[in-house]
């Protein structure tokens, strides 16, 4: 048999059997897809680490929380993404070699110890400009905080690995490499619970390395600061000998338990040092969000502050309280060219220029809070470059004037949800962000741009849902359940937070509360605190449907009340609801919550665990889908349940997921009832057999935290909310129809999606620094052809009398396949909104669809 022949058959016999044996489909099924990009980029996201080609400053690299790395040769006007294909989006250094610019290296996994920070899995190299990367090990480390790189060996370079953030490992302290990464010497070895988070090189000479160490570790939870901020190892240590051997720093410094420090060097002389150091009396409430000490005024070592050394570290002088918010922020910064200059990275960003006797709390006036790196041109140090949790600015004037770079789409979303107009429009809530809507696609040549996205809600933004009956009323919630009604009309915002009630305790809320519309009635709201309450006015009265859900306090844990975590009501039948925590407790009530019944112990995972999703099946009642994330137990592995019975026994349908990215969420096709989607820490996952198999879908979707997905029922689109890229909308109309009768026919011709003609002029092309692509116009034509077919495919477009309207190139291989109609007859006009029909001919098969094409 031919080798052409033999390959074919192959390829049918895979396609055939994959459903049938819990097999992934060959990727000929989902190349023709791609996911598009669909914005935001106003309001960017958080920029962990910032890096420059010191002797081109064109030339620049961004690391993001959870977006991977960016990479700018213009200043800033354009930026490329240059991470996408790894295995890791989260970010925690990024650093230039400064005697090859080639030679770039990235530190994964974010050191910024918040609640929904995303790990790492250890060091990257290019040496190419980010052309191209090889991972260089240290995978335990986690969460990289700092790669300082040797001025003339490209090759030799620290890392300060905090390790895991959930548990204690050894990979963690200051490693060094003298060969580009292939191996490693653990330098600072502080133990298995002691990291460091920060590392600077003395300019003139590269064997003094100062290190900041840093015992932290994560809550089991979601609360708002790290459970452990301190300990006996954390503080300041330096090395004169290239890591050889360490001292801790001690004269003039706190004796107390250390926690988060940040260093600098001065660029003129490498033994003027600064630090910002947190001690376990440190009094983060009297310097937060205000000027420091004034000039004379008494400062007290132990509570730490900011703190300078002449001499190399030997000994050190405190001269400021000021600490800012220390485990998100810890980081100080010099002018290159005026030890006096001093900056202290926080929630605003503060500058000195007495030397930090005194602070401004004004280095960054109209610039988005939560200052996370800065870059200070060393030939013009006025010339300054700021990553915040806003994005990028850039300022030439020394901060007196910034200019916000809104083109990256960086938007860490935690959910999104629909409205029902035409085009519709996407909402969802973005960590640090608010709550932002946009259209799915516009009439701008250009394509989505900056003004189609309008924030609806400040603050913290959380759980969003749309009102299918009205697309103007919107519901969001910033942190800890503040739920408010918005007519995005007018702009009108209610506050509907359920009040206080007598005689029970008062109600717990999570970070993200859980909220839902009734898909049975678009006025009944349902909201998760640890009990669950129902309104059936839009949330203008509440009442209380449930118990406490919870197992109320933590045990072996710092002060913690439970909360819920995720609610679900049955599309099927009302009434029926499910109600999960973040202590891994799931409570079912079928009677609308009169009676609950805890549904117990669930096989193969421990108690200890966070519901992250339910999502009841769309076809039966008592088929839901159960969601677990452990990496709160520092257990990163994916935990998926089925059961069929209303909780009385599941099922594992985790199998063939990857171990390293627990779930956030997973939604089932309201069409195909095999059909599921996941979405994990890393990547977007399909299943076509129920949860038997999965494959991830890689075609335009980059690897990135995947917080929420909502399909589209009326133009079957997926809204993929990530954490880390904003927001992405895949056409999943083909996907629905991939069932194994399908697969087993020679030819299948799909459904087509109804499609609007265009109305009147397009919009103009308005100037803006980003846009995100437009589908392309008229109607996506899918087929599917078991083997290929002797005479070829054919497609053609008739009109409601049969009349031929339209020819289409086909493809003939086997898989699945895309064309697209431009709505115009032959010759080239518009056809008219009217019943057409779509009609392919392949191997002596006549298939027809009929669709509409509608005005808009």
């Amino acid at each position: 048999m031919p080798l052409v022949k033999r390959a074919l058959c192959l390829f049918v016999a895979l396609a055939l059997g994959a459903l049938a044996r819990g097999a992934p489909l060959p990727d000929a099924y989902l190349k023709p897809l791609s996911a598009r990009s669909i914005g935001p980029a106003n309001m960017s996201g958080r920029i962990t680490a910032v890096a420059v080609v010191e002797n081109n400053p064109a030339i620049q690299y961004v690391g993001a929380a959870s977006g991977g790395v960016w990479k700018t040769e213009d200043k800033g006007r354009t930026w490329r993404p240059i991470f996408d294909d790894q295995p890791t989006a989260a970010i925690g250094a990024v650093a230039i070699a400064p005697s090859d610019p080639a030679v770039v290296w990235v530190g994964t996994g974010e050191a910024n110890a918040r609640n929904s920070v995303s790990w790492g899995d250890g060091v990257y190299r290019s040496g190419d400009g980010g052309k191209t990367w090889q991972h260089r090990g240290l995978k335990e480390s986690h969460h990289v905080a700092k790669i300082v790189v040797h001025p003339r060996e490209p090759d030799t370079a620290y890392v300060a690995a905090l390790g895991h953030l959930w548990g204690k490992n050894k990979e963690r302290g200051v490693f060094k490499t003298t060969d580009g990464g292939k191996t490693w010497q653990h330098s600072l070895d502080l133990g298995d619970e002691t990291g460091c988070i920060d590392l600077v090189m003395a300019p003139d000479d590269p064997q003094a390395v100062y290190a900041a160490a840093y015992r932290v570790r994560r809550d089991s939870f979601s609360g708002g600061n790290p459970a452990i901020q301190f300990g006996p190892k954390a503080g300041l240590y330096r090395t004169r000998d290239g890591g050889k051997n360490w001292v801790k720093l001690t004269r003039g410094l706190p004796t107390r338990h250390y926690g988060r420090c940040g260093l600098d060097v001065w660029r003129k002389d490498g033994r003027t040092l600064y630090a910002v150091v947190q001690t376990d009396r440190t009094d983060i409430s009297k310097v937060a969000g205000q000027p420091a000490s004034r000039p004379g005024a008494l400062l007290q070592v132990e509570r730490g502050g900011i703190f300078r050394s002449d001499d190399g570290g030997d000994s050190w002088v405190k001269v400021n309280d000021l600490c800012p918010r220390p485990f998100y922020f810890g980081q100080v910064r010099v002018d290159p060219t005026d030890d006096q200059r001093v900056w202290a990275l926080g929630i605003p960003l503060y500058v000195s220029t007495n030397g930090g006797r005194s602070f401004r709390a004004d280095g960054a006036k109209g610039v988005h809070v939560d200052h996370h790196d800065l870059w200070i041109n060393p030939a013009e140090p006025k010339h300054l470059i700021l990553g915040t949790d806003g994005g990028t600015y850039h300022s030439i004037d020394r901060g007196g004037t910034w200019t916000h770079g809104k083109n990256l789409p960086l938007g860490q979303f935690y959910s999104v949800a629909v409205d029902t107009r035409k085009p519709y429009r996407v909402y969802g809530g973005l960590q640090d962000n608010g709550t932002w809507g946009g259209p799915s696609r516009t009439r701008n040549p250009a394509g989505i741009a900056l003004d189609d996205w309008k924030r609806v809600l400040a603050g913290d933004g959380f759980q969003c849902q749309v009102d299918p009956t009205d697309p103007e009323t919107v519901y969001a919630e910033a942190q800890y359940g503040r739920p408010v009604r918005i007519n995005v009309r007018t702009g009108k915002r209610i506050v509907i937070r359920p009040p206080a009630a007598k005689g029970i305790s008062a109600h717990r809320f999570n970070w993200s509360t859980p909220m839902l519309l009734s898909p049975h009635d678009a006025k009944t709201l349902y909201l998760g605190g640890n009990r669950l309450f129902k309104s059936r006015d839009r949330g203008t009265t509440w009442q209380i449907i449930s118990p406490d859900l919870t197992s109320g306090m933590a045990v072996g844990e710092p002060f913690y009340a439970h909360t819920l975590t995720a609610i679900a009501e049955s599309p099927v039948t009302a009434g029926v609801l499910w109600a999960g925590s973040d202590d891994g407790r799931l409570h079912l009530s079928r009677d609308g919550g009169k009676r609950w019944i805890d549904v117990g112990a669930i096989p193969d995972v421990e108690a200890m665990r966070h519901v992250t999703r339910i999502e009841p099946s769309p076809f039966d009642a008592g088929t839901a889908y159960l969601a677990f994330d452990r990496h709160r137990q520092d257990d990163f592995a994916p935990h998926l349940f089925k059961t069929t019975d209303y909780g009385r026994t599941w099922r594992r349908l985790d199998k063939g997921l990857p171990r390293s990215g627990p779930i956030h969420v997973v939604r089932a096709d309201p069409r195909n009832r095999d059909l599921l989607y996941v979405g994990t820490e890393h990547a977007l996952f399909l299943s076509f057999d129920g949860g038997e198999s999965w494959q991830r879908f890689r075609h335009g979707l980059p690897t990135v935290p995947i917080h929420d997905l909502v399909v589209h029922g009326r133009d079957r689109e997926l809204v993929i909310g990530t954490h880390g890229r904003s927001a992405y909308v895949l056409d999943v109309a083909p996907l629905q129809e991939l069932t194994a009768k399908v697969l087993a026919a020679s030819a299948h011709l799909c459904d087509v999606v109804p499609t609007a003609l265009p109305k009147g002029a397009a919009r103009p092309a308005l100037p803006s620094a980003f846009a995100a692509p437009n589908p392309p116009a008229g109607a996506a034509i899918y087929y599917v052809l078991k083997e290929k077919p002797a005479r070829g495919a054919r497609l053609s477009i008739l009109d409601d009398a049969g009349n031929l309207v339209a020819e289409l190139p086909g493809a003939d291989a086997p898989g699945l396949h895309r064309a697209q109609w431009d709505l115009r007859r032959r010759g080239g006009g518009l056809v008219p909104a009217g019943e057409y029909v779509a009609r392919l001919a392949v191997g002596g098969l006549l298939l027809g669809k009929k669709f509409r094409v509608e005005a808009e």
